[in-house]
């Protein structure tokens, strides 16, 4: 059998189908759901897209990969979605941004969407804003925990870091050397209300994860703390499955 190294534009066997979240304020959000083809899901994760009004959407590029393999490569579920007032390829999501404040009720929707669906072993994985609507809003949601990519810790408060540290749900942080926001040594000081974080600082990264060596120590990181019996992924799949 020949096999082939993961690339950029890969996109590995999975069920995807587009799906259409509704919120309890009465919008409608377009998304994705990939599935693994096998059937058997050992984790679930519900992605929260960097900022709508600085080009962040559903299909910002790690979610993208994410969906593209971690159904394949670790029998994940990837949730994506344009939270309200957002446009991607997928169409546009009713409503209008509202500084993370309206977004509760699209992450309480994505959510809610998962628990119907019987997905299991559910995590939040935010990435820039993503990582404030899931500190401020996810807290007490049916969700194990969450990853944050990037966080700027812009909106979050000091309060909401205290509410996950009591909750007792794991929350790991992958903090750039290089970010335009936060860095590790700042970051360290900052989350200190949130005592048990898992900050993982990831050398030469930027905010925006540019490059496939970092996308893959992006994914092999959520894979470790989502279902670590998977990590680490496979670089090299058998080229009959590379679309």
């Amino acid at each position: 059998m020949e096999f082939e190294e993961l690339k950029s534009m890969t996109v590995l066997p999975a069920q995807r189908e587009d799906i259409t979240l509704t919120t309890d304020d009465g919008l409608l959000l377009v998304g994705e759901l990939a599935l693994p083809s096998s059937g058997k899901v050992s984790a679930t994760l519900i992605t929260l897209h960097p900022l709508p009004t600085h080009g962040g959407f559903m299909d910002s590029h790690v979610f993208r990969k994410a969906a593209w393999r971690l159904p394949y490569l670790a029998d994940m579920a990837v949730l994506r979605f344009n939270t309200r007032g957002t446009t991607s390829p997928r169409g546009t999501s009713d409503g209008a941004f509202d500084e993370g404040v309206g977004e509760a009720a699209d992450v309480r929707a994505a959510v809610a969407y998962a628990v119907a669906q019987g997905l299991p072993n559910r995590w939040l994985v935010g990435w820039s804003f993503g990582t404030e609507l899931a500190l401020m809003h996810g807290v007490d949601l049916d969700v194990e925990g969450a990853v944050l990519l990037s966080p700027p810790l812009r909106r979050a408060k000091p309060e909401d870091l205290k509410a996950w540290a009591a909750s007792g749900k794991p929350v790991t942080a992958l903090v750039p050397e290089l970010d335009d926001f936060l860095r590790p040594d700042e970051a360290k000081k900052r989350f200190m209300p949130l005592s048990g974080l898992n900050l993982i600082p990831v050398e030469g990264a930027k905010h925006l994860w540019v490059g496939e060596k970092y996308v893959r120590i992006v994914l092999d990181a959520i894979t470790q703390r989502v279902a670590p019996d998977r990590s680490p992924l496979p670089d090299r799949v058998p080229s009959e499955d590379v679309a």
